[in-house]
């Protein structure tokens, strides 16, 4: 009996001391949710409800949030179309519901800076992301080339890109553009930001994650960073509850 005890609290002083370790490893952005995913991946037999017991009531350890600040840029429309995606953020198919959108990003000067992405809404995984000093439709252009150029054999007739009304994508240059690909743009009503939501969830992520747990003083440092994020540890060793907790690389390529 004193054995079993002795064992049974050995165990427990593991496990958190493991869960400690992977919260602070993650710069204390995951939940309990995402640390039991991480424990079962390290072979632990465990539950979620004991992981928040540890993690939350007893550690006191809890996801870092921070709500994005919304900022909208006004610009002269050249066309806009309709919502096509009606909120509807699941696709049966690799590469046939696109979502982008921009989020701002500052150094440690004050100076701002833009990022736009793309991701792929059957596996919620980060197709191409471009940072630069301003927010326009040629930064849109570059990273939708960027995001086509990632995708071999991609047929572009049946990709819907889905995005807001800002001006950089209603713009002549980037809906002719889109037009002269074949590609068919969806828009989210104007003043619904929430339209986009996984748009939303990325850089929510993308700031909790990396940008509020750091300093940086050069574009060049900056833009590595957000790099490295997005296809090294969103796409392939970050959990996503849409994948049923697979990596977005998990889940596109049917592996474990």
């Amino acid at each position: 009996m004193k054995k079993r005890k002795a064992n049974y609290h050995r165990n427990k002083a593991k496990i958190k001391k493991t869960i400690r370790e992977l919260y602070h490893a993650h710069n204390g952005s995951p939940g309990y949710r995402i640390i039991h995913i991480y424990l079962c991946r390290k072979g632990y037999d465990i539950s979620r409800l004991i992981v928040h017991k540890y993690m939350n009531r007893e550690l006191q350890l809890y996801s870092i949030s921070r709500r994005r600040k919304l900022s909208y840029e006004r610009g002269i429309s050249h066309k806009v179309y309709n919502n096509k995606l009606k909120q509807d953020f699941n696709s049966p198919e690799i590469n046939r519901k696109w979502c982008t959108d921009f989020t701002y990003l500052f150094l440690t000067d004050g100076s701002k800076r833009y990022n736009c992405t793309i991701i792929d809404l059957y596996d919620r995984s980060v197709v191409a992301g471009i940072s630069d000093r301003n927010i326009t439709s040629d930064l849109a252009k570059r990273t939708l080339q960027k995001a086509i150029d990632s995708q071999p054999g991609i047929d572009l007739h049946k990709l819907m890109l889905y995005s807001d009304q800002g001006s950089q994508y209603t713009s002549k240059d980037f809906t002719e553009y889109c037009e002269g690909l074949g590609i068919t743009q969806s828009m989210s009503k104007a003043g619904y930001p929430y339209d986009n939501a996984p748009m939303e969830r990325y850089f929510n992520t993308l700031k909790n994650d990396l940008i509020y747990q750091h300093y940086y003083h050069s574009e060049k440092e900056l833009y590595r960073a957000i790099e490295e994020f997005a296809y090294v540890q969103y796409n392939h060793v970050r959990p996503h509850s849409y994948n049923n907790y697979k990596t977005p690389y998990e889940a596109r390529y049917g592996v474990i």
